[in-house]
């Protein structure tokens, strides 16, 4: 949008003129009036930089993974034990909803990890029935209705209107299958929730989620373990299964959901059929192994808290398994600010992707490209 301003004085005509706009190449102006085109000043939003499209995996792939984190306003504490508890309960609604899948997740006092899965769009064939589609809605509980799609849906294929049925389908569809979409629902559906319930007005999220394209296997078990143990590293507890709003938390309970979660991060890189058991046990494991803090970590990092050498060697001698006393009573930076964690051959492909597709990465000062480096024994696409 660019604005014209006419300019007054000898020989540019008499009189006043208002402001005109246009948009695209086409000018408008007045007679005897002289337009010069000065474009409206965009809003910086962070350190003279546009925003950047959100990496996301190309469209031939048939399932992604992205760990996604957001943060409260200001970094203010304000996720108390109900806010949490309704947090989970919007985020397992519209995970289905969505047609994605929470493989792990935790929710701290003020921001909150989801590592999430999210398959290609299915082919028209294998898209969801009518009935699937409404019982989605009506999970969702939508303000659309659930009914009224029903109804719709009903009259216009009792009408033979097959084309328009299909469109109205469509538009609910083109929201699945979207980590943008899950997340930004999830987000504006809990702060208006907590809006209400603390009679206050405004943003509750201090930008928008960060989210890294994780590849599977290793990759996606290291930052499983990392979002699992941050209610250990915080110092709220010490052992990851009490923290109830967690994956792992909520596993140990016997969740469903998280039990699956969980199971299949253990399965994408085990190639040795297990039960559910021992993937648990296995997962509770390589947390204390991979909480473990030496002696030497604590004195260069005094805030860095994790586990004893001595827990994680009885971790390990039990094999993981939690004694039944425990199970009932259970009822790195590059994570999160880069764009791509990975195998070397993994992120090269989906950067070079990137650059041939995009003329974001290209545009950008040399000082702001991205650039690929090692953490961890990974590959990390990092800005």
């Amino acid at each position: 949008m660019y604005e014209a301003r006419a300019i007054q004085g000898e020989g540019f005509g008499a009189g006043r003129s208002r402001p005109l706009r246009f948009s695209g190449g086409r000018q408008v102006g007045t007679q005897g009036t002289d337009t010069r085109v000065k474009p409206f000043r965009r809003r910086i939003r962070s350190k003279g930089c546009m925003r950047r499209a959100r990496f996301k995996a190309e469209a031939s792939v048939q399932v992604a993974h992205y760990h996604c984190v957001s943060r409260v306003v200001d970094r203010n504490f304000v996720l108390g034990e109900l806010e949490k508890e309704t947090f989970v309960k919007l985020m397992r609604r519209y995970e289905t909803y969505c047609g994605v899948r929470v493989l792990s997740f935790c929710v701290m006092t003020n921001h909150f990890h989801i590592l999430l899965e999210v398959p290609k769009r299915p082919v028209p064939e294998n898209l969801p029935t009518d009935h699937e589609l409404v019982e989605r809605l009506r999970l969702a509980k939508s303000s659309y209705g659930a009914e009224t799609l029903a109804q719709q849906l009903a009259a216009l294929r009792h009408s033979s209107r097959v084309t328009e049925a299909e469109a109205l389908r469509g538009r609910f569809f083109a929201h699945m299958w979207d980590v943008s979409f899950f997340m930004r629902l999830l987000k504006q559906r809990f702060s208006q929730w907590f809006n209400t319930i603390h009679s206050r007005k405004g943003t509750l999220w201090e930008e928008r989620f960060r989210s890294v394209l994780v590849e599977g296997g290793d990759a996606l078990r290291t930052v499983s373990l990392y979002v699992d143990l941050n209610p250990v590293r915080a110092g709220i507890v010490k052992d990851p299964k009490d923290y109830r709003w967690s994956s792992y938390g909520e596993a140990v309970a016997g969740v469903r959901s998280a039990v699956e979660g969980l199971c299949a991060i253990i399965e994408s890189f085990s190639s040795f059929p297990q039960s559910e058991q021992r993937h648990l046990a296995q997962y509770r494991v390589e947390l204390f192994a991979r909480g473990e803090v030496w002696p030497e970590q604590t004195e260069a990092f005094s805030g860095k808290l994790g586990f004893s050498q001595d827990e994680v060697v009885a971790v390990e001698q039990a094999k993981g398994e939690l004694g039944i006393c425990d199970q009932l009573s259970c009822r790195v930076r590059h994570f999160t600010e880069g764009f791509l964690l990975g195998s070397a051959l993994f992120v090269e492909h989906h950067f070079g992707i990137r650059q041939r597709n995009s003329s974001e990465i290209r545009s950008e000062p040399r000082t702001r490209r991205a650039r690929i480096c090692r953490v961890a024994g990974f590959f990390c696409l990092a800005g």
